[in-house]
């Protein structure tokens, strides 16, 4: 690695009277009560270079240690600190070490009502057919069913009248078959450790499925009220009402498979949430490439739980335009991925507006192609190179 010999240093006491940093230092303020945590320095990293903290065993384990050290650092900061340019920027660093280092995989964790401001945009989505109309919609990486029922509960509620055809896809089809019966244990997310996960997950065993990979409750969200909306409940089990299971196609397949269009056609909305970041960047690229492809054009993709650079790179060169309609409060709508920032691969950056690109790197939500029509959503914007 040509840049060896180069070192970042981050001095917990060096920040200038005015507040600013020395030249060539990303510095934290002083925290009170906390003289004694050391100074610590590593080799600066070229993090252009995906291949940087994956080839050296030596090198992870100094990634290791630094992210460590640094995420000890982070976990004493108070939120005013945190959100200084400079420590911004500190954070920013750490987040990409992170995410060149990390050994990514796949989670089921979901939950029920997970992002209200998402579910806002939709209904708000919804609105613009006409009445009576066909609405096509996919939500890929469907996983156990939860932000797919809570869509759908979503767009009926507000548009009883549309003809709603959902797809929700899959890889897994242990995974889709659980969706499907959407039956669910209101036990807590304890529920796992007193299953033997094998036998568990011969016989489905709703109480270990529905705690896979939870570190909380799926219906840690939703309301006594909404849960008896959505859901016919039964001793500690809860299952989603009729009239949110009509017109769901539940599928196995893969987001990056370019034969997905011609199994689905083309869809009015496309949901690729949370799934993505769990790539490694070049695949996360392709896969969303091939994404963008299932909407119609002038229609709508959702995505979020991705690499930022990864969706503003490709949201760029395919002239996606951003929707600033509720950008902000969707972007912060889910708390679980934000509070992950920046000490884990997954953890979402926080909203930063004072970035010139703000605008398209923190949308979520995209128009993708030109309809043959004039409309559009309000708040909207072309992307800007």
């Amino acid at each position: 690695m040509n840049k060896s010999s180069s070192v970042v240093e981050f001095e917990l006491s060096s920040l200038t009277a005015n507040g600013s940093a020395p030249a060539g230092h990303g510095v934290v303020p002083t925290l009170a009560g906390d003289e004694n945590l050391p100074t610590f320095s590593m080799p600066a990293t070229d993090t252009s270079d995906p291949k940087i903290g994956t080839g050296s065993k030596i090198m992870r384990r100094i990634l290791s240690i630094y992210i460590g050290q640094s995420g000890r650092v982070w976990k004493h900061l108070s939120p005013s600190v945190r959100n200084r340019s400079v420590t911004r920027a500190w954070g920013r660093h750490l987040d990409r070490l992170v995410r060149l280092s990390a050994d990514r995989q796949q989670y089921f964790a979901t939950f029920f009502l997970r992002n209200r401001a998402e579910l806002e945009l939709l209904h708000r989505l919804a609105d613009q057919k006409p009445q009576g109309a066909r609405f096509d919609m996919t939500v890929l990486a469907c996983s156990k069913g939860a932000e797919v029922y809570s869509m759908v509960w979503a767009i009926r509620t507000a548009r009883p009248d549309l003809q709603l055809n959902v797809h929700a896809i899959d890889i897994s089809q242990e995974i889709v078959d659980f969706a499907r019966r959407g039956v669910y244990s209101l036990s807590g997310s304890d529920a796992m450790a007193s299953e033997n996960e094998e036998a568990a997950k011969q016989k489905g065993d709703v109480s270990w499925n529905t705690s896979r990979d939870q570190n909380a409750s799926m219906f840690e969200r939703v309301s006594a009220q909404e849960i008896e909306v959505m859901f016919e409940t039964k001793g500690n089990q809860a299952t989603i009402k009729p009239w949110l299971r009509q017109g769901i196609t539940w599928m196995c397949g893969d987001a990056g498979d370019p034969g997905l269009l011609a199994a689905i056609g083309p869809q009015d909305v496309v949901v690729a949430n949370r799934f993505l970041c769990h790539m490694e960047p070049p695949d996360a690229q392709n896969c969303l490439r091939n994404i963008g492809r299932l909407v119609k054009p002038g229609e709508y993709l959702f995505v979020t739980g991705i690499d930022l650079d990864v969706r503003t790179k490709v949201a760029l060169e395919e002239s996606w335009s951003p929707i600033t309609d509720l950008a902000r409060e969707i972007h912060e709508g889910d708390t679980s991925i934000l509070a992950g920032w920046p000490l884990e691969y997954w953890g979402l950056e926080p909203f930063d507006d004072r970035r010139p690109d703000s605008q398209i790197r923190y949308a979520s939500v995209f128009r993708v192609g030109q309809a043959s029509d004039s409309r559009e959503l309000a708040g909207s914007g072309r992307s800007q190179r």
